[in-house]
Order: C-alpha cells, then sequence, then structure tokens
C-alpha cells in the first residue's frame, strides 16, 4: 500500500513537472517565427518572422529532408557494394583453399 501511494505521489508530481513544461514549450512561436521568439537566428528574414520566415524554414527542412535521402540511397548503394565486393573474396580465397588443399593431397601422395 505504501508502495502505491508513493508511486501515485511521483507519477502525479512528473504529470505536473511535464504540464508546465508543455506550457512553457507551447508559449513560444515555431521556426521561422522570428529572434526571441522560438525561430532563433538564422538570417535577416527568418528573424523578421512572419510567412517568410515560416517559408524559409520549411524551405531549409525541405532541403535537409532531401540531403539526408540522397546520403541514405548513398550509404545503401555503397553498402550494396560492399557486400558484393565481400562474396566476391569469398569466392577467391574459397579457390585459393581449394588449390592449397590439392597442392598438399598431391604432395602427399607422391611422398608414399
Amino acid at each position: 500500500m505504501a508502495l502505491r501511494k508513493m508511486l501515485t505521489s511521483v507519477t502525479s508530481s512528473c504529470s505536473i513537472n511535464l504540464f508546465h513544461t508543455c506550457i512553457r514549450v507551447c508559449d513560444v512561436g515555431g521556426r521561422g517565427s522570428g529572434a526571441g521568439r522560438g525561430g532563433g537566428g538564422g538570417g535577416s528574414i527568418r528573424e523578421s518572422g512572419g510567412k517568410l520566415g515560416e517559408m524559409a524554414a520549411a524551405k531549409e527542412d525541405e532541403y535537409f529532408y532531401k540531403k539526408q535521402k540522397e546520403q541514405l540511397a548513398a550509404l545503401r548503394d555503397h553498402t550494396h557494394k560492399e557486400i558484393a565486393f565481400h562474396k566476391e573474396q569469398i569466392k577467391r580465397h574459397k579457390e585459393a583453399i581449394e588449390r592449397h588443399q590439392k597442392i598438399i593431397k598431391d604432395s602427399e601422395h607422391h611422398h608414399k
């Protein structure tokens, strides 16, 4: 029972803290709303706020989204090439092992 009271106390204090945090976060403006209003300094257009600032922030987000997609595609392509390279290396190593085993086998037959 004491554990339940303690958990209830902790849970209610956490939700109060989250509520106050949400109010503080919700009071500030979003990206592109201007310097000092949550938009931060990002150039004169974004500092002025308004629709131009929001558009600049949206274009910036779009740019980085596209850049990240390109980087992921390049990483995926590179990884496929690495896999193909290693598969080829495995094939060559297996062939080399077979050659060496044949040499050992042949040399054992000649010594007998």
